[in-house]
């Protein structure tokens, strides 16, 4: 039984899905940082297409220690703060308490692996659009959203179930697969380009992206790309994924992807964990990547990666 967990931290992200979950009756604690005395004072506010609502009181806490032991943390950090993860989790942790990582990128349940234990690893990616709009104010794009779920290094058992209900319960949509890794490089279909592009080509939004013949004109190679790659890789991207992420990308409109906001706020982002390990584990299975490869090049120079 999942009776509590952990927000590590409270971005965009994880102030969504900690809300969604609150607001379901979970008992959630944030780890917060910059907005911690706004969720403290204010709570948190969702702004979606079907209306605004509140969360407040929200339990928002500077440390993990302050937080201590729960059932499940939901890691949403950037994965480019990885390396404070050693001391973030230990305090969370008791026996049983599964850590779901909903990070971007390869890589991501390796590390947590090394530092908590493989048993303990699940994986997450998440199809939704939201932005955090105001310190405590979150708005929505493209939600609920949908979450795909699996465990680090085996099929899905019955925690993963447990896990997906739970979320389902704050009404998201989920998928439970029995192959994370194949479910990361089908995520990448569209966060390789779509969050590529935006900073390469200027800092533009996704409907600058498909309105400009130029640009838009490499989203799908570059989707293609990464699809090559992951089958080299022995996972399966059907050609009606790829198909579908084009189709979902227009009704938001103007959408900033999560790493043109880091990009536009000056903070560091997610090259390595999306367009540098892609690129690597690529070519190591021995797959052509001249697209991933520019993109990657253009997107260290500007981003001083």
């Amino acid at each position: 039984m999942i009776s509590s967990i952990a927000i590590v931290s409270a971005g965009a992200l994880g102030s969504y899905y900690g809300a969604r979950l609150a607001l379901a009756g979970s008992r959630v604690r944030f780890l917060a940082r910059s907005d911690l005395a706004v969720l403290r004072e204010r709570g948190l506010t969702l702004r979606e297409k079907d209306g605004v609502r509140r969360l407040a009181p929200v339990e928002a806490f500077a440390t993990t220690g302050e937080i201590g032991p729960v059932d499940l943390v939901l890691v949403t950090l950037k994965a480019t703060a990885n390396a404070g993860l050693a001391r973030l989790l230990p305090p969370l942790l008791h026996d049983r308490t599964a850590v779901v990582t909903l990070q971007n990128g390869l890589g991501n349940e390796e590390l947590i692996a090394a530092l908590v234990g493989g048993e303990c690893v699940l994986g997450g990616l998440c199809y939704v659009a939201i932005n955090r709009t105001a310190p405590g104010e979150l708005t929505g794009f493209h939600t609920p959203g949908a979450i795909t779920l699996g465990e680090f290094g085996r099929p899905a058992g019955e925690r993963t179930r447990a896990v997906a209900a739970l979320l389902e319960s704050a009404g998201m949509k989920l998928r439970v697969v029995d192959d994370l890794v194949e479910a990361r490089w089908q995520k990448l279909i569209w966060n390789i380009p779509f969050n590529g592009l935006a900073i390469a080509c200027g800092g533009i939004t996704t409907d600058r992206i498909l309105g400009d013949p130029a640009i838009a004109g490499e989203v799908r190679p570059l989707m293609e790309e990464i699809a090559a790659a992951g089958r080299a890789l022995g996972c399966d991207v059907p050609e009606a994924f790829i198909q579908a992420q084009l189709d979902i990308t227009p009704p938001p409109g103007a959408y900033a992807p999560s790493s043109l906001v880091d990009f536009l706020a000056g903070r560091e982002v997610e090259v390595e964990a999306i367009w540098g390990e892609a690129l690597r584990r690529a070519q190591a299975a021995g797959a052509p990547m001249p697209r991933l490869a520019a993109l990657y090049g253009q997107l260290r120079n500007v981003t001083k990666a």
